[in-house]
C-alpha cells in the first residue's frame, strides 16, 4: 500500500516559521510531482506550490517569497518552508504528488495525504 505521511503542522504567531514534511512511503518505482495544498474553513483547497522531478517550481502568489518547496526525491519527501506566517495561511494542509508509479505496476497514480493543521495566530 503506497500512501503520503504528513508531519510538521501546528500553532504559531505570526511572523513565525514551520516546516511542513511529507513522506512516500511504499514500493514505489517513481514520483513525477510533489507539492502541497490547503484549505482554509469555507473555501476551496487551493495549491500552494509543487514541485515536478524536472522543471521549475510552482508557487501561489499569496506564498512566494514566504514559502520555499524542495524535495528529496531518493527518499520520496517533499518539504514546505513557511517564513513569515499569516493568520489568513491558517488552514489545513495537504500533501500530494502525481504521477505516482508503484513498482511492477504499470499504472500511474494521484495521492492524498491526509491533512495537517497549521494555525496562525496571536
Amino acid at each position: 500500500q503506497v500512501q503520503l505521511v504528513e508531519s510538521g503542522g501546528g500553532l504559531v504567531q505570526p511572523g513565525e516559521s514551520l516546516r511542513l514534511s511529507c513522506v512516500a512511503h511504499g514500493s514505489i518505482y517513481s514520483i513525477w510531482t510533489m507539492g502541497w495544498y490547503r484549505q482554509a474553513p469555507g473555501k476551496q483547497r487551493e495549491l500552494v506550490a509543487s514541485m515536478p522531478s524536472v522543471g521549475s517550481t510552482d508557487y501561489a502568489d499569496s506564498v512566494k517569497g514566504r514559502f520555499t518547496i524542495s524535495r528529496d526525491s531518493l527518499k520520496d519527501t517533499v518539504y514546505l518552508q513557511m517564513n513569515s506566517l499569516k493568520p489568513e495561511d491558517t488552514a489545513v494542509y495537504y500533501c500530494n504528488a502525481k504521477g505516482v508509479v508503484v513498482t511492477g505496476d504499470g499504472n500511474e497514480y494521484e495521492l492524498w495525504g491526509q491533512g495537517t493543521q497549521v494555525t496562525v495566530s496571536s
